[in-house]
């Protein structure tokens, strides 16, 4: 998304979930995504976009260390608890999960969350766990997250939502459906295009 708005060119490669080889020989270590440029390697997302936005158009750096941005980060985990229980028994049937990734990644996230067939079971549970924090962050749209421009804020609230889009059984608040897809077209996003770009 942050390269989408900042309009530079890039080139993605997706790796299979249960590649360890590729992010540990790069990084030493699991973690995604990783940034190959011609300065390095590099695999942590705000270091990355602090990295390629040279003109500082997205004031990264000073809202992370701002005084509230703790206050922020406390919301967007409380978020991703939901959000990933509700998104993860989807997510493994997308185009990025091989049949060998599915199994790696479900038994992995199932060791911490439980069966994702339970998960699916308790949808309730979690909507009504995000309700009043999705309803919080819509009382801070200005159109944009506590601001009338976009920033990396938007960048940071629409990564953790945008994947309830899979769930058949959740519908956002037409105020933040509204809020995301401003997001997507001002950052040039497609969920999954890597894969609809291939010939």
């Amino acid at each position: 998304m942050a390269l989408g708005y900042l309009n530079l060119p890039y080139h993605s490669v997706v790796l299979p979930y249960d590649d360890e080889a590729t992010p540990i020989t790069l990084t030493g270590k699991k973690m995604l995504p990783i940034l190959v440029h011609d300065k390095g390697v590099l695999n942590e997302s705000l270091d990355i976009i602090q990295l390629v936005d040279e003109k500082n158009i997205l004031k990264t750096h000073e809202i992370v260390n701002s005084q509230d941005y703790k206050n922020f980060e406390l919301v967007l985990n409380q978020i991703g608890n939901p959000v990933h229980s509700l998104a993860m028994p989807y997510w493994i049937y997308t185009p990025e999960f091989t049949p060998q990734a599915r199994k790696y990644f479900q038994a992995k996230k199932e060791s911490k969350r439980g069966p994702f067939k339970d998960l699916v079971k308790i949808q309730s549970t979690f909507k009504q766990e995000l309700e009043p924090l999705l309803s919080e962050i819509e009382k801070r749209l200005a159109p944009f997250y506590e601001s009338n421009t976009f920033g990396i804020k938007d960048i940071m609230i629409a990564a953790h939502l945008w994947g309830l889009y899979i769930v058949p059984e959740y519908q956002f608040s037409p105020k933040i459906h509204e809020y995301l897809q401003r997001v997507k077209v001002l950052c040039q996003f497609n969920y999954h295009e890597d894969f609809w770009r291939k010939e």
